[in-house]
């Protein structure tokens, strides 16, 4: 199209106001973001899909890194205040990890370009970015809830970090697969989430330590033992009372 049949487009449109022109660029960029991820996206490829000139793009945002952000921003708000609603409940709880579980598949399947963005550009496993932020603050909720329980069943409070950050990160990960995945059906992968969660929290010990198995002189590692454990001593050795005779051995 040339410069003249662009214009003569653009006029015979009706003109938007700078709220709705800034919603636009946003939506567009959500998509060129979702679709290339944010390096090899441009400027100049959001304002030919929003039929704009670069500099209406500049005016609204500054550039490329300034749109970037606020489309970043709302996902990440989005998915906070799914995940908090699922987590603020009072209820049992096995229903707090279904619903969480849910509100994450939820949010994925409706917001399939706003997911893949914070994925691509701050997955899971990076330690920094805005993603593994939020994930962090839904981890301290988490962290919050299960101590109390710890503690009503006798369990040690001060694990429940480590206990969070176990819950958090297995099902972000499992979202961030059933992405691309698409199968089995989000009610069964919930299903199954809550299964492995809720279960291995059901059946925790309040101490527990590795078995003499796990000792095996390929998979011994110094700071196992105290200084000066001799490799064929710690193979050898029983990680809990009784492991020898089997009484914890894994069957």
């Amino acid at each position: 199209m040339d410069t003249v049949a662009r214009r003569a487009k653009q006029l015979a449109r009706p003109r938007m106001t700078g709220r709705e022109r800034r919603e636009q660029l946003v939506s567009v960029a959500r998509s060129v973001f979702a679709e290339k991820g944010f390096e090899p996206a441009s400027v100049e490829e959001i304002a030919a899909r929003a039929e704009v000139s670069k500099p209406v793009v500049y005016e609204h945002f500054g550039g490329k890194e300034g749109i970037y952000a606020v489309v970043v921003d709302r996902e990440v708000q989005d998915l906070s205040n799914r995940l908090t609603a699922a987590l603020g409940v009072r209820d049992h709880p096995k229903r707090i990890v279904e619903r969480t579980a849910l509100a994450l598949l939820d949010y994925v399947e409706e917001n399939e370009d706003g997911f893949r963005i914070l994925v691509r550009d701050s997955p899971v496993a990076q330690a920094t970015g805005p993603f593994s932020s939020m994930l962090g603050d839904i981890a301290r909720t988490v962290e919050a809830l299960l101590a109390t329980e710890f503690h009503n069943r006798g369990l040690d409070p001060a694990t429940a970090t480590l206990y969070a950050q176990m819950l958090v990160g297995m099902i972000a990960f499992t979202g961030q697969w059933w992405l691309e995945a698409k199968e089995p059906d989000k009610a069964t992968v919930a299903a199954h989430l809550t299964n492995l969660g809720w279960n291995g929290l059901r059946g925790m010990e309040p101490a527990p330590r590795l078995t003499a198995g796990a000792y095996t002189a390929g998979a011994y590692t110094a700071g196992a033992y105290p200084a000066g454990t001799r490799r064929s001593d710690a193979a050898a050795r029983p990680a809990n009372p009784g492991d020898a005779q089997g009484g914890d051995a894994a069957s």
